[in-house]
């Protein structure tokens, strides 16, 4: 009944500018925080009633134009045989990383529709919940940051394990860049076929990489990952804080790439020479300001990027202490300034 976004992702003109946000199903929202406080984060993940019910509740509540499954990037690791454990406070953590080429060789990279079975199952059951009311969409983290958790892991700030990894055994690192390229790709011909209309791949640490270190550790493995996919569903890519491979990738199987707010909306257009659809680029933190001051910024933020082509979101995911009117009033402002 809404299909903007999957409009917009084709270069058609719309009527509106479409809009969701990063991390959408979750942590801000007190209903989630009720399922929360019963279920451990894993148990949410797998079980398709709950990852379904956590899915629907921002299109429900807050009006958005897309709903995103409720899942995690860390669900390859786990279905290539690495341990995850996600602790309250402290983020992910995998206890056993990944050093050798022995290390990659022991991965596994068969079965992935088998072994994330719960995933399909949640975006199968989702997809008849929301009955054609908005597209649902897929994700998958980009092999770069997939990497970074299985060397280093667990989160970093400057991921410094992770780049020694890949410039000390550089062949050892495009091995399991392969691995994980290959996994991804079967795990998102598996989300399309269990009803993603659209997929986006997160590459939240493609930006601690040098401009030459992107070409070589990251751009090649989403470009793969885009090529394979763009017979099925429109994909967005995100590499989060790239906006000097913007130009490349808009040349790519892609159909979007998602932006933060560290380049400007101009910039961006003149980077990728309007030639694809780009999405975002709301600082979450401003999510926290007044809501006038949202619907101001909000504004600007439109008129930046124009209407045609355009996806409007954040430039990362939403944050925990984001009041819930404050994140409905965004979503607002985009269907009120976005409207031609």
């Amino acid at each position: 009944m809404n299909d903007l976004l999957l409009r917009v992702l084709k270069g058609e003109e719309t009527e509106r500018v479409p809009v969701w946000m990063m991390r959408q199903a979750g942590r801000y929202l007190p209903d989630y925080l009720k399922l929360k406080a019963q279920y451990d984060f894993f148990t949410r993940v797998q079980t398709p009633e709950l990852a379904t019910a956590i899915t629907l509740q921002p299109v429900d509540q807050v009006g958005v134009d897309a709903a995103i499954i409720f899942s995690d990037i860390l669900v390859i690791p786990q279905a290539m045989g690495k341990e995850v454990l996600m602790e309250e406070g402290k983020g992910p953590s995998l206890p056993v990383t990944i050093q050798t080429q022995k290390d990659v060789d022991a991965l596994i990279t068969e079965n992935v529709e088998e072994n994330l079975k719960y995933v399909m199952d949640a975006l199968s059951l989702t997809k008849k919940e929301l009955a054609g009311r908005v597209p649902l969409i897929g994700f998958a983290g980009a092999p770069w940051t997939i990497l970074c958790y299985m060397v280093e892991g667990k989160g970093s700030k400057t991921w410094d394990k992770a780049k020694q990894f890949a410039y000390t055994q550089p062949l050892v690192a495009h091995s399991l860049l392969q691995k994980i390229t290959d996994i991804t790709i079967a795990y998102l011909k598996a989300q399309v076929k269990a009803g993603a209309d659209t997929v986006q791949v997160f590459d939240s640490w493609a930006g601690s990489l040098s401009p030459a270190d992107f070409k070589i550790y990251a751009q090649p493995y989403l470009l793969q990952i885009a090529d394979a996919l763009k017979g099925d569903v429109p994909v967005i890519l995100f590499p989060k804080g790239t906006w000097y491979a913007l130009k490349d990738l808009s040349e790519s199987g892609a159909a979007g790439i998602g932006i933060d707010w560290c380049v400007s909306p101009q910039a961006a257009r003149e980077f990728t020479g309007s030639k694809i659809t780009l999405q975002g680029n709301f600082d979450p933190s401003k999510l926290l300001a007044p809501i006038p001051e949202i619907r101001k910024a909000v504004k600007e933020m439109i008129d930046g990027f124009g209407k045609h082509r355009y996806i409007a979101n954040l430039g990362h995911g939403i944050m925990p202490n984001v009041p819930v009117d404050h994140a409905r009033a965004f979503v607002e402002a985009v269907k009120e300034f976005g409207t031609k």
